[in-house]
C-alpha cells in the first residue's frame, strides 16, 4: 500500500479508517484503536461527528509516533465563515489534542465557504493544516473554487462507490490536481452491495467479499476509501485488499452498475440544505 502524494507534496494514505456514526465514545475510541493496531494509519472524523475527542484520546493511547498518522477532520457549515473556521479550527486541535492536522476540509459547500477557506488557508501558512481541502463540493462548486482560492484545494471527500461513479467529478478533480476521497464506499449498505452478485461474484475469482471488491474498485481508479465498522473482524478485512488487482475486464463489468445519481443525499433538495444548516454542534 503505497502513499499517495498530494498536490503540496504531503503524503497519504490511500486507505483510512472513517468514523462518521460509530455511537458512544468508548466504542468509538476502542475502534479506532483496533483499526490502528491492524494497520490503519488515516483516521477520518468530523466536528459534526461529535466524536474527536474519543479519535484524540485513541491517538493518545495507540502507541503509533504522531508522524506516522494522518488524521482529518471537517469544518461544520455552522462555522462556515473566516472568524467561524479559525475558531472551529482550534477547537477540533483542542478536541483531539493535537498540535496539527494532517488534513482539514470544509465539510459542506454551505454559508461563506470562501471566507472559511482563507482562514484554512492562513492555518495552513502557518503549518496548523499540513493540508487543505474539500468535502461534497461537485463539479461546479469545486471549478469555481479552485478558480478563486490561493492554495488549490489537496482533497475533495465525496461519495463514490460502484452505484454512484461520477466520473465526470473525478475528471475534474484530476485537471486540478484535487486527489478524489470516497465517503460512503459500501454506499451505505444500499442496493445489497455486501451481497451484490456482480461483486461476489468477482470476488470469488480473488477469494475476497463484495465489500473488498467494492474498495479494491475505487483504489484502482485513484480514490482514497475510508471504510468504517465497528467489528474488528469486518476491520481487518477492510484493509485486506492490497493483494489482488482486478482486471480491466472486472472493472468494466463494475461500471456497468451506476446508477448515475446519489440515493443518500442530494444537495439539490432545498429541505437537505435546511436541515443541514439548522444541525448546530456547539452553542
Amino acid at each position: 500500500m503505497d502513499d499517495i502524494t498530494l498536490n503540496n507534496g504531503v503524503k497519504m494514505p490511500p486507505e483510512g479508517f472513517g468514523v462518521f456514526q460509530i455511537p458512544g465514545p468508548t466504542q468509538c475510541e476502542q475502534a479506532v484503536l483496533d483499526a490502528i493496531s491492524f494497520g490503519y494509519r488515516l483516521i477520518d472524523t468530523a466536528a459534526a461527528y461529535m466524536n474527536e475527542q474519543a479519535v484524540g484520546a485513541a491517538l493518545k493511547k495507540c502507541g503509533v509516533p504522531r508522524e506516522e498518522l494522518f488524521v482529518t477532520t471537517k469544518l461544520w457549515v455552522q462555522d462556515a465563515s473566516y472568524e467561524g473556521a479559525k475558531a472551529a479550527i482550534q477547537r477540533s486541535l483542542d478536541n483531539l489534542s493535537l498540535d496539527y492536522l494532517d488534513l482539514y476540509l470544509i465539510h459542506q459547500p454551505l454559508g461563506d465557504y470562501v471566507g472559511a477557506y482563507r482562514a484554512m488557508e492562513e492555518a495552513y501558512q502557518k503549518k496548523e493544516l499540513r493540508a487543505i481541502g474539500v468535502c461534497n463540493f461537485y463539479p461546479s462548486r469545486l471549478a469555481d473554487l479552485c478558480e478563486t482560492v490561493d492554495v488549490i484545494p489537496a482533497v475533495d471527500q465525496v461519495e463514490l462507490h460502484p452505484f454512484f461513479q461520477q466520473e465526470d467529478a473525478l475528471a475534474l478533480m484530476k485537471e486540478y490536481g484535487v486527489v478524489p476521497e470516497a465517503w460512503g464506499p459500501f454506499a451505505e449498505g444500499k442496493f445489497g452491495i455486501f451481497t451484490h452478485p456482480v461483486l461476489t461474484k468477482i470476488g470469488s475469482k480473488y477469494g475476497k467479499s463484495a465489500a473488498q471488491v467494492a474498495l479494491r474498485w475505487n483504489v484502482q481508479r485513484g480514490v482514497v476509501v475510508i471504510p468504517k465498522s465497528v467489528h474488528k473482524e469486518r476491520i481487518e478485512q477492510n484493509l485486506d485488499i492490497w493483494d489482488f488487482q482486478l482486471s480491466q475486464k472486472d472493472m468494466e463489468e463494475i461500471s456497468g452498475l451506476d446508477v448515475g445519481h446519489s440515493e443518500i443525499v442530494s444537495h439539490d433538495d432545498p429541505g437537505f440544505i435546511k436541515m443541514l444548516h439548522g444541525l448546530k454542534i456547539h452553542d
